[in-house]
Parts: structure tokens; sequence; C-alpha cells
């Protein structure tokens, strides 16, 4: 008996050291960190209060991806060399001097190069985009590259796929990418026919055991084509029947570019990285980068951000372009749960005289985030940003423009989880005639939208702004 004791009281005492050892080195790995005292303060409260469910949290959400590299240096010096050589052989590329700045730092932190001499086409209904898509899919010679965070198994997702299959029979090379969370439900049967096409399919960060690894909490939002290297599709719209037909309560409003020029080597180059990081292969050959032609007007950068990089880059360009703004500035999102500084932004840019507008949908696909994003509004308006919400339907779109002169669409959203835990993809243009048109976009969306006043938002029934106030909490993590 005694001996069994003592041997019990051993587990009892090393199980407490290795417990606790674990929280006070997660919190020791939190502070060296070096993260906003924010956030860092607030892990160590949970983990010493709960530390259980703190260590539980931290293992799937809280750990530091941004210093992590997914290709080397050498290979991204191979990849990079067309794009480079492409960009270097303009003769001149002359940006609006209020955004030289942008440009630059999106140039320096990824090299994201300014490309001149491109057409841009704006889709505003999911109709006309997958119109468009599979025009082009069927004009493929050479390859066809798609990455989508959802492709579905309905009538859209089966009608591309099926597209997809028949190019592969002709012999055109078809790649494709989908987010292993976004099509967790998607039965295997739904890509195993594309594999067995000749279709190279593969998924982003399989997740196989989702209770078990922290790859849940970061996912390949990014949606794109490239087709023969020569054309381009980027936005919000995922390969899914409801993007078209929409919703039993309303209308799918999303926003889509189509490029064509040389800044289609931008979305070429961001989805072979991604292929790099799920396949291992690195492919630089001229077919992937040909020689293009002018195609229109517009100065384009195509700019990624990701949890695995040292910078956001995405949201501090959107940053610099709301601060740059002098007239006004626009945006549509679907989730408004931002940062402080973006937050700091949009207020320092109204209190400025900037006619800032926030977009939103009046009723969402995730009623949590929902109104997470309703506790922010109060923020925004008591600073004179005029907010708006779209009732046709819901509002999927992420757009942004300014002063008739910048505008970027792609997959981001204004939310913690796109710029922090996503790998993502905008088009910035610079173009007053494509801004011009994005803002005619907005502002015809906007006759749909019901006015938000400061007046009425503070007399929201107190449980409904508890209720906000309380989700607010876990905005990182929605």
């Amino acid at each position: 008996m005694e001996w069994s004791h003592i041997l019990s009281q051993l587990a009892t005492t090393a199980f407490d050291f290795v417990y606790f050892g674990m929280v006070i080195g997660t919190i020791v790995v939190i502070i060296l960190d070096n993260r906003n005292p924010v956030k860092t303060l607030a892990w160590i409260m949970v983990l010493l209060f709960l530390p259980l469910v703190g260590l539980v949290l931290y293992f799937f959400f809280g750990r530091n991806q941004r210093r992590v590299r997914i290709i080397s240096r050498k290979g991204y010096g191979h990849l990079i060399k067309k794009p480079m050589a492409e960009y270097l052989a303009q003769e001149s590329v002359t940006p609006p001097a209020e955004f030289e700045r942008m440009i630059a730092f999106f140039s320096r932190t990824e090299q994201a190069f300014p490309y001149e001499g491109n057409r841009v086409e704006v889709y505003v209904d999911g109709a006309s985009w997958l119109q468009a898509l599979l025009r082009e899919l069927s004009q493929a010679r050479h390859h066809i590259h798609l990455e989508s965070y959802i492709f579905e198994d309905d009538a859209v997702g089966r009608l591309v796929r099926d597209v997809l299959m028949d190019k592969a029979r002709e012999g055109v090379e078809v790649r494709v990418v989908y987010d292993d969370v976004g099509c967790w439900h998607v039965p295997s049967r739904f890509f195993r026919q594309m594999l067995e096409a000749g279709i190279e399919v593969r998924s982003y960060l399989k997740v196989r055991f989702p209770l078990f690894t922290s790859k849940v909490n970061y996912r390949n939002h990014r949606k794109m084509v490239v087709v023969d290297g020569r054309v381009g599709f980027v936005g919000g719209m995922n390969l899914a029947e409801r993007y078209v037909r929409g919703l039993s309560w309303g209308v799918w409003r999303d926003t889509h570019l189509r490029l064509e020029g040389k800044a289609v080597h931008g979305l070429q180059t961001t989805f072979l990285l991604d292929w790099y990081f799920v396949n291992g292969s690195l492919l630089t050959s001229l077919p992937y980068f040909p020689k293009l032609p002018q195609a229109g007007a517009s100065l384009v950068q195509v700019v990624t951000s990701e949890p695995i990089g040292p910078w956001q880059e995405i949201m501090q360009g959107m940053l610099m372009a709301i601060s740059s703004a002098r007239r006004y500035c626009y945006i549509q999102t679907p989730y408004f749960l931002p940062t402080e500084v973006m937050l700091q932004a949009l207020q320092t840019a109204a209190l400025s005289g900037v006619d800032v507008r926030l977009m939103l949908p009046l009723r969402a696909d995730s009623r949590l985030t929902h109104w997470g994003s309703c506790s922010y509004l109060h923020d925004v308006l008591s600073a004179g940003v005029k907010v708006y919400f779209y009732r046709k339907g819901f509002l999927h779109s992420k757009l942004l423009v300014c002063d008739d002169q910048l505008c970027s669409v792609g997959s981001t959203n204004i939310d913690f989880r796109s710029f922090e835990h996503n790998f993502e993809v905008n088009a910035f243009v610079y173009d007053p005639e494509t801004a011009r048109r994005l803002r005619l976009v907005f502002l015809h969306d906007q006759r749909e939208c019901d006015s938000v006043s400061l007046k009425a938002w503070s007399k929201r029934p107190w449980h409904r702004k508890a209720t906000e106030s309380v989700v607010r909490l876990m905005a990182p993590l929605l």
C-alpha cells in the first residue's frame, strides 16, 4: 500500500510538473514572440486562469506562423525571374503621385511589381462572371491554373469541373488547388474524378485530424484563375451555385475582376508559389509567363498576404489607401471585424473630412460574425463614417475605391481572419476609369441599402448590445 501510494504521488507530481511546465513554457514563447501587448496579455490571462482551455486554444489559434518560409530564396528567385524581367522591360511606369509610396511598399515587401497596360473588366454578379470564366476556360490551349477556397459539388461546381476535365483530355495542363477546410463536406469522389481525367488536384494545408492540429486556423482564402498565362480572374467569388443563383432570402452580391495584360504574371506567380507549397514542384518555364502585348490602360499590382510572412501587406496597403484619401473612400465587406489600426484609420479619415462610407450586409451568412461586426459600428459612426446595410441579399463583395484613382478587389475581408490568418490575394488597380466604374457600382448598391444613423443605432435594445459586445471579445477567432 505504501509503495502504491508513493507511486501515485510521484505520478501526480510528475503530471503537475509537466502540465505547469507546458503552461509556463507557452507563456514564455508568447512573450518572446513580441506580439501586440494587448494580445500577449490576453493569452497570458487565459493561460493563467484557464490553463487547460488556454493550452488547447493556443495550440489551435494562437501560434505565430509569420516567420515560416514555404520556399527557399533560391527557388523564389527562379520563380520571380521572368515576371521581374517583364517589369524591368517596361519603358516607363508613372503611378499617381499620391500612391507612389504604396506601390513602392508592395514592390519592396513581396516583389509585387506594378504592371502597366492592362485591361480590367468588372463583374458584379455570378452569372456574368461564370459565363466569362467558362468562355476563357474553353479557349485554353496550354494550361489552366485554378485556385478556390470553395469548389462545391453542385450544379456550378460540376459544370466547371466537367469543362476542366474536357480540357485535360484535350492535352491542356490543368492544375487545381482547393482549400481543405473550405471543401470539408465535398465528397472525395468529386476530386477523384478530376484526377482520373488527368487534372492535377491538390488540397491546401490538408487537415486530417482537425482536433489535433493548428492547420485548421490557417486557410487559403484565395479565388483566382489563370488561363495560358494571358488572362486571369481574381475576386470574391467561389465555385458554388449560391454565387450564381443567390440564397432563398436574396441575391448574392459579389465583385470579381478579369485581368488581361502583364498583371496576369502577378496572379501566375501567386498560383505557382502555392503550387510549390502543395506539390513540391517549381514551374518556371516560358509558357507560364508568355510575352504579353498592351491590353489596356490600367496600372495593376497583384498583392498577396499570408500568416507565414513578416508583414500583413494587404491590410497595410489598405491603411495607406485610406490615409491617402482626400475626397472619398468607399468600402464593401461582408464582415467588419477590424484590427485596431484599421479602425483608427477609418475614424481618422472621416474626422479629417474624407467621405468614408462602409457597406455591410443587413443579413449575413454567419450570425456570430454579423453580431461581432455590429459591435464596431458605433465606433465608426461616432467619427462620421457613413454606414449602409445592403438589404437586397447577401453582400459578399470585397471592394475598396478611393478618389477616382485607386481601387482594390480580391478575397480579403475587413476582419482579423483575413488580415492575420488567411492566405489572401487582391488586385490593386491605379486607374481613374476603373475606379470611377467601381464607385458607380458602390453608389448603385447604395440604392438597395438602409442608411444607419448614430442616433438610431444607439437605441438598440440592451440585450442586443450585450450580445454584440460578448461576441466582439472573440473577434480575433471568428
